[in-house]
């Protein structure tokens, strides 16, 4: 008998091959969500962007140092981190967490 069919035959393999599928299932939603949290408005000519990342509770530390690879945070407030000079090829890495909402520009004065 070969490896799969055994792994097909057993509980625990069918099990094992279940969680993999639905982690493999989630990466992709993941993946392709990312682009719709991004705003149009951020679309344009230059190279790096001041952003904006919602999340649905208060960051935490690990929240902006999550952030800080892509840029120069600058502020957290209740529910949204400002981040500086991002590349744009990263805003689809940035949208990605299934805790970021949304990311979109900076909002001034807010």
């Amino acid at each position: 008998m070969s490896m799969t069919s055994d792994a097909l035959n057993s509980s625990k393999g069918r099990f094992v091959i279940g969680v993999a599928i639905a982690i493999l299932l989630f990466q992709l939603w993941l993946t392709l969500a990312a682009p719709g949290k991004i705003s149009p408005e951020l679309a344009g000519s230059s190279a790096k962007v001041n952003v904006q990342i919602e999340l649905p509770f208060t960051p935490e530390r690990f929240h902006v140092l999550a952030f800080q690879k892509y840029g120069r945070v600058s502020g957290a407030d209740d529910h949204s981190i400002e981040l500086r000079g991002v590349q744009r090829t990263d805003l689809d890495a940035i949208a990605r967490p299934y805790w970021v909402k949304a990311v979109g520009p900076i909002k001034e004065g807010g």
